[in-house]
């Protein structure tokens, strides 16, 4: 029977896996940032065809005539130029009230006639902008040293695409533009109230990359501040935090985070995903060490430990085997799928064994320890450990 207390961690920890499977981990993307649709000029390199253009009238449904809407092109991008001339109209079979001077931005598909997509509102300064962006063609370097310039401009399709571009690049690309980061600008997003969730996370990493050793403050603030509320983004910021204040910064961290019991769920949640982040991508800024020593602390944590282990197994920190076995299946880890990690744990030491060492037949401590605590697992409780062979998966 779950306690309202357990039903809300329950369903918080749900939500957070959710929301963590969306962080790719292949390195492909930014790996705190999610953009919510095709950039600019994504949409400029599918489409066939692209052009501006104003509205001019539209018309509802009568009988069997169909609605219709009708815009003029303004100025043309992309596509068979001598079709879509300055004043060609382009009637779409919809009902859409707008004003003459409202601008609309076209794409179009089709390989022998132009099929038009859904039309979008667009300002005459975005139109421009996209016009001035660079090739997709061009370096990653060039791209978003061009995007980071218009990330909060006051043109919201402005401001959102240039965003996306940066959600969309691998964090090494991300890096090779930190000379032209906004700094100031940053801090100050950082710490702003109506700075939006979902950039949070991107602004912590800038300023990560970016950053001075006074800049370490404004992360520390933004950090420590009062919640009991589930705060999207402030993985990001945590991640950034570590990047400029590399070893010395992880003790913030463990004092606020893993070792203080009152640390709200989510925010111990993402603390921890900061250290996954640091080992990824941090290229040695925070020592392998202190990250393992960091993750350990939060085996005190029965509700995280599942999560934790895995990680454990990943990071090869075969120095808790004794304490996983401890903690196999007392108080609050009675839990199948936390005795599940722990097998996998176990299984995944027996299989970490250098070329040479399989050869000779001498292998090495952790493995020889491995064997013979899953064989221990294997006589007090062998239905978890067939589950937990079953869809044992090394990665």
């Amino acid at each position: 029977m779950f306690t309202r207390k357990a039903s809300q961690k329950l369903i918080l920890s749900i939500a957070m896996f959710m929301f963590s499977s969306l962080i790719p981990q292949s390195g492909e993307t930014c790996p705190f940032c999610s953009a919510p649709s095709l950039t600019f000029l994504e949409q400029v390199d599918e489409s066939k065809a692209v052009v501006l253009t104003r509205w001019v009238s539209t018309k509802k449904s009568e009988g069997d005539e169909p609605a219709s809407s009708v815009y003029e092109i303004v100025e043309y991008l992309k596509g068979p130029e001598a079709k879509l001339t300055r004043g060609t109209k382009i009637t779409l079979p919809i009902y859409r009230k707008a004003k003459t001077e409202n601008l609309f931005f076209f794409t179009a598909i089709g390989e022998k006639e132009l099929e038009w997509n859904t039309p979008v509102e667009m300002t005459r300064p975005a139109f421009e902008y996209l016009k001035k962006a660079p090739s997709s063609k061009t370096s990653a370097k060039e791209r978003l040293t061009y995007y980071v310039q218009y990330l909060e401009n006051e043109d919201e399709l402005i401001a959102i695409d240039a965003y996306s571009e940066f959600a969309n690049a691998p964090f090494d690309d991300i890096e090779k533009v930190s000379s032209v980061m906004p700094r100031a600008d940053l801090r100050k997003w950082i710490l702003d109230p109506k700075t939006s969730s979902t950039r949070l996370a991107l602004y912590g990493l800038l300023l990560g990359l970016c950053g001075q050793e006074e800049d370490i403050a404004v992360f520390r603030e933004k950090i420590l501040e009062p919640t009991k509320d589930f705060r999207l983004g402030i993985d990001g910021v945590m991640s950034g935090y570590l990047l400029l204040a590399k070893d010395e910064g992880i003790d913030l961290l463990n004092e606020t985070k893993f070792k203080n019991p009152e640390a709200v769920f989510s925010e111990t949640y993402a603390a921890m995903q900061a250290l996954r982040f640091i080992w990824t991508y941090g290229k040695g800024r925070v020592s392998k060490q202190k990250l393992r020593e960091s993750m350990r602390l939060l085996l005190d944590r029965a509700d995280m430990s599942d999560l934790v282990i895995a990680d454990l197994a990943r990071w090869k920190d075969w120095g808790v085997q004794d304490r996983l076995m401890k903690l196999y299946g007392s108080e609050g880890y009675e839990i199948p799928a936390i005795k599940r990690s722990i097998i996998r744990f176990m299984l995944a030491s027996i299989k970490d064994v250098p070329k040479n060492k399989k050869e000779s037949g001498s292998l090495p401590e952790h493995a020889v320890k491995g064997k013979k605590y899953i064989e221990k697992l294997r006589e007090i409780d062998p239905k978890t450990v067939k589950q937990a062979e079953r869809f044992f998966f090394l990665n």
